[in-house]
């Protein structure tokens, strides 16, 4: 007999306790040569000498270092849920900060919050404190990548936009990529804090080199500073920038209005789009954070996983490039959304084969990287240019709802491996069906004002039959 308590006994199946022992004496009395009646009365109290994490992960993880197993396994979890909570609050901030003070200065503001936590973190004396450093960073997410994504649409026209996006977003997986590869070389997660903080401060360099989105400084009626960026760009393009091409009297016309959330809603047209988008992006944040957090749970190796999570987005832009220019961004959106579904949902056929559920994983990821990239490119040809910040950020805002309750989902699958797959391709063929009602936006002019965005209808029928639409008529001059 094991002086280890079983936790699940089972007919053939012996599954030792991981965390509890028997309150005897071992000294005094001999548990191997009692019978299993004498077992079963014994008291069972938590392991008294501590935990063996093995020799690799002494120290290297959070896990290990302040000891968050058995009673504490909850802490991690928790600690994500908090992280979410934290970038609920930091989006809705910094929703007006960018479209209040700028895209330019909003983003370094982001940036600066984020490295000195970042750095700080990996000070941390106490898992307490640990937490509240981890909620610093999380403050700034998604944020810092929402704002310069923003500013870089402002800055181009329709025709390169969907260049502009790949790029982006090819830069975001080659990060991931070269994450798992750090993760795999720096164990300790101490030094791992400070390399994914450190080189961020790079970043304060590109302040010169970053110009305030010409949109945003027309929708504020800063007519002067918007024609100074135009000039510029246009020198660099060797273009020549028209005179008259921005009236300034619309400009102050625009000023004089103080833009709020509510605006979102004033308006039915715009009031069923943002309804619609926030629910996409809560359903995208929910399925791709939860993918990501998803995959050391497979088995096999978890670097590995990590590693193929990054890698497998790569290949999806060699045909969503052309997808979003032919199919156009409705379709794309759809089409991305119902594939990876629908791959999560098959893993429950073959939930105990590994190899067929990390490429069934796979595709998911693959499917929900395809709608990631669609739809903010979509979203920010939908609102219009002066509330464009607060409606990015307000479903930003809400789709963080998604990475507080998913790691929840994700520990209630730790005995059922398969259930938040399941939960997620659920969400991802609803999310998939509703896409269907935007507008195209495909090669549309951004809307500027308001009314701008009330002219492209939603589209109940685009299942049916090709929709009729004519270009947005805006006053932009970009």
């Amino acid at each position: 007999m094991s002086g280890i308590p079983k936790q699940f006994p089972a007919e053939n199946t012996t599954k030792f306790s991981q965390c509890l022992m028997y309150d005897v004496n071992h000294q005094m009395i001999n548990v191997s040569e009692m019978d299993v009646a004498g077992l079963e009365a014994l008291n069972r109290v938590p392991c008294k000498n501590g935990w063996d994490y093995g020799d690799e992960d002494v120290g290297n993880s959070i896990i290990s270092e302040w000891n968050l197993v058995c009673g504490r396994d909850f802490a991690s979890t928790l600690a994500l849920v908090l992280f979410g909570c934290s970038g609920l609050a930091g989006n809705y901030i910094f929703g007006h900060v960018q479209d209040g003070l700028g895209r330019k200065p909003a983003y370094f503001i982001y940036l600066l919050i984020q490295c000195v936590f970042g750095i700080a973190t990996s000070l941390a004396p106490n898992f307490y404190i640990w937490v509240l450093l981890r909620m610093g960073v999380g403050f700034t997410v998604p944020a810092i990548l929402g704002t310069p994504y923003v500013l870089a649409i402002e800055l181009v026209g329709p025709k390169d936009r969907t260049t502009v996006t790949i790029l982006i977003n090819i830069a975001y997986s080659l990060s991931l990529v070269s994450l798992a590869v750090v993760v795999w070389a720096v164990r300790s997660w101490r030094w791992m804090a400070l390399a994914t903080s450190l080189p961020f401060t790079a970043l304060f360099l590109t302040w010169f080199l970053l110009p305030e989105s010409p949109r945003w400084l027309l929708a504020q009626g800063k007519s002067a500073q918007a024609e100074a960026v135009l000039r510029k760009i246009a020198r660099v393009n060797g273009a020549v920038f028209p005179h008259g091409s921005i009236s300034a009297g619309q400009q102050e016309k625009a000023a004089q209005s103080k833009w709020g959330i509510r605006h979102l809603f004033q308006n039915p047209n715009l009031r069923w789009k943002t309804l619609i988008v926030t629910f996409l992006w809560f359903t995208n944040t929910s399925v791709y954070v939860g993918l990501s957090y998803y995959s050391p749970t497979l088995g096999g190796d978890e670097y590995l996983n990590f590693f193929l999570a990054g890698a497998v987005e790569l290949p999806t832009y060699l045909f969503l490039w052309p997808a979003m220019e032919r199919l156009g961004r409705r379709w794309t959106l759809c089409i991305s959304m119902v594939v990876g579904g629908a791959s999560c949902l098959a893993t429950a056929l073959v939930q105990n084969n590994y190899s067929i559920t990390l490429a069934l994983y796979c595709v998911g990821k693959m499917g929900i990287s395809s709608s990631f990239v669609v739809l903010p490119l979509m979203a920010s040809e939908l609102y219009p240019t002066v509330v464009r910040g607060l409606g990015m950020s307000l479903s930003s805002v809400v789709g963080m709802l998604g990475p507080i309750f998913i790691p929840l989902v994700n520990y209630l699958g730790s005995d059922i491996i398969i259930l938040p797959l399941i939960i997620m391709g659920t969400m991802l063929m609803v999310g998939g069906v509703c896409s269907l009602l935007l507008p195209e936006t495909l090669n549309a002019h951004l809307p500027q004002t308001l009314e701008d965005a009330e002219r492209t209808k939603l589209d109940f029928c685009a299942c049916c039959v090709p929709p009729q639409r004519e270009p947005v008529q805006s006053s932009s001059v970009v």
